[in-house]
């Protein structure tokens, strides 16, 4: 969820629109070398979304056969253009995964969206939107939850909310309508609940409630940002990122459902965050600085031993990786991959064997 919902926000809306930088914390490698160190546990990589400005943040349907995402479409070519209020904000979309099959937007076109998500029964949708508010650029915001440079940064509108629709974008029902921003939500694994993001007491703080809206409980109590939080598979426990030393670095945490058993899975000097559950329940799937903060990498890990694998190598961003409900597959945003450097969605056959030594000596 911005994403830096980021998911997973308004997704590291200057950084997704960037150029990575051609010198990293790490040495370039070679195409054949980044294929070669990738194919451990990626192979047949290939991009999914086109024709769209940039896109990311997208999540499988329960059946793994279609995906939601959030993406700017293009502006229709125009003479003396007047740009409408968030014109070059993100909207919702869902398409099939088969090959040139057509993209329906289900949100309102209005506002800003982020964070959307499909319900385990795979009938209605879940997303963040401000489209009740005339302009975003005209209400007052709480700070970026991170701006290293002013090309990574994102907000929290205090107009955006969670609404649920159909899976077409019919039948919109508002969820939550508390001061403050409202959004990085997502449900748990039998639908009953929602795990959500909130600024309604003054700080980004992680939620739960009933997936109807009623029933808001706060799980972190920390002073700093909480946010993109997923629902472990059995449902007991849950993953998101933090900013809790204020030094504008995110860790990643792993909690139980009422918050009494929180944990920091790094530790670092670097921006750790998307984290995502592989259907195993053992292990997540995270996006890191540390070759670079133009060229996010992933890497796995294992939740208990912390033992962790490097997953790509290519130069520039990879984020906001999530795996399909199998775990046979797993997409995630990328813009260096791309040739004009916008971001897009990719996805890639996945190889869930063991870490291995070869592996953790590579990623280091």
């Amino acid at each position: 969820m911005l994403t830096m919902a980021g998911s997973s926000l308004l997704l590291t809306i200057a950084l997704m629109g960037q150029p990575p930088s051609v010198k990293g914390a790490s040495p370039a490698l070679s195409e054949d070398e980044v294929a070669r160190l990738e194919s451990r546990r990626l192979t047949n990589v290939r991009q999914v979304t086109s024709g769209l400005a940039k896109a990311g943040e997208g999540y499988f349907s329960p059946d793994g056969g279609s995906i939601i995402f959030q993406a700017v479409p293009y502006t229709p070519p125009a003479i003396f253009h007047e740009p409408k209020p968030d014109e070059d904000g993100y909207q919702i979309f869902t398409g099939a995964l088969r090959p040139d099959s057509a993209v329906k937007m289900v949100s309102t076109g209005k506002g800003r969206c982020t964070c959307s998500f499909i319900h385990p029964n795979g009938k209605s949708i879940l997303f963040a939107s401000t489209h009740l508010s005339p302009s975003t650029e005209a209400e007052p915001t709480k700070g970026p939850a991170y701006s290293r440079t002013s090309r990574y940064r994102w907000e929290f509108p205090e107009s955006m909310d969670l609404f649920r629709a159909n899976r077409d974008g019919s039948d919109l029902v508002r969820l939550t309508d508390a001061p403050g921003y409202d959004a990085e939500a997502s449900y748990s694994p039998d639908g009953s609940s929602i795990v959500f993001t909130s600024f309604r007491d003054g700080d980004g703080e992680i939620y739960i409630m009933d997936a109807d809206g009623k029933n808001p409980r706060r799980i972190t109590h920390s002073k700093g940002y909480d946010g993109g939080p997923f629902f472990s598979p059995d449902g007991k426990r849950i993953i998101y990122r933090s900013d809790r030393h204020a030094n504008d670095l995110l860790q990643v945490y792993v909690n139980d459902i009422d918050g009494k058993a929180e944990r920091a899975l790094t530790q670092n000097e670097f921006v750790n965050w998307g984290p995502y559950w592989h259907p195993d329940g053992k292990r997540i799937i995270y996006a890191t600085s540390k070759h670079g903060h133009a060229n996010y990498e992933l890497y796995l890990m294992d939740v208990e031993t912390g033992r962790e694998e490097r997953v790509t190598y290519h130069e520039g961003f990879d984020g906001l990786p999530v795996f399909s409900p199998d775990g046979r597959r797993l997409m995630w945003t990328s813009s260096g991959r791309t040739a004009d450097r916008k971001s897009q969605l990719f996805i890639a056959d996945f190889n869930s064997g063991p870490i291995t030594t070869e592996a953790r000596a590579a990623a280091r």
